[in-house]
């Protein structure tokens, strides 16, 4: 069987010295990046089936790499820094990060993390795949769940993963009032360590990408719904 590789793209040898040795021994296949060129060049050769990004780097922004890399790879990315305000976090989750590690860290939690993202990224692909209706329509709009892809006519809309899990898993649900908290439990899948106001921006967001304000709509109090009403 492959072993299931990961991209470590970290400035600071030590540190991803560490990661490595950890990774390694847990069974993964690792390759490093100093820089954000660099990286680049390994995420186009490696393949890599998780992302683990610093947020600081030498030649490039980490946040200006997790965005880029998110609207081409359909890959987890974990952010690594030293940056531990909230509004960071937030920022980083919002820019398309799966999860967000503050140093110093745990080697055993890093690894933990990992664990958990790779088999719940591997489920949501294995759950897409199976499904049977691989082209929903709502409107204009088509979702291709089979690749991850949402356009209006011939028109691709760039959204996010996150933005594409919170949408489908509204719709899925439509009719059905979710809180922030159970959104962010379902599509982040893991304790959130701050506010909900990552929830309020992703949604926000999707209503301007594909003009359903009326669709995805606001529980005052509550949360958000998909109303059941749209499939015309």
């Amino acid at each position: 069987m492959e072993k299931t590789k990961i991209l470590i793209i970290e400035d600071e040898a030590a540190i991803a010295d560490l990661l490595e040795y950890g990774l390694q021994r847990e069974g993964y296949h690792i390759q490093k990046a100093s820089t954000g060129a660099e990286g680049w060049r390994m995420l186009e050769s490696f393949h890599p089936n998780l992302l683990l990004l610093d947020w600081m780097l030498p030649d490039e922004n980490g946040l200006d790499i997790c965005k880029k890399a998110t609207a081409i790879y359909n890959i987890p990315i974990v952010m690594i820094t030293a940056k531990s305000d909230i509004t960071d976090k937030i920022l980083g989750l919002e820019f398309g990060a799966d999860d967000y590690i503050t140093k110093p860290f745990d080697l055993r939690e890093v690894v933990a993390r990992i664990r958990t993202i790779l088999r719940r990224f591997a489920q949501a692909n294995r759950t897409t795949a199976e499904s049977q209706e691989s082209i929903i329509h709502i409107r204009e709009i088509a979702i291709y769940t089979s690749e991850r892809l949402v356009r209006r006519r011939d028109e691709i809309i760039d959204l996010t993963p996150k933005e594409y899990d919170l949408l489908l898993i509204l719709y899925q649900y439509k009719g059905k009032i979710f809180t922030r908290t159970e959104l962010l439990d379902q599509v982040w899948g893991y304790d959130f360590a701050g506010d909900t106001r990552t929830v309020d921006t992703h949604i926000q967001r999707l209503r301007k990408k594909l003009g359903l304000s009326d669709l995805i709509t606001t529980v005052f109090s509550i949360g958000y719904k998909f109303e059941k009403q749209m499939d015309v």
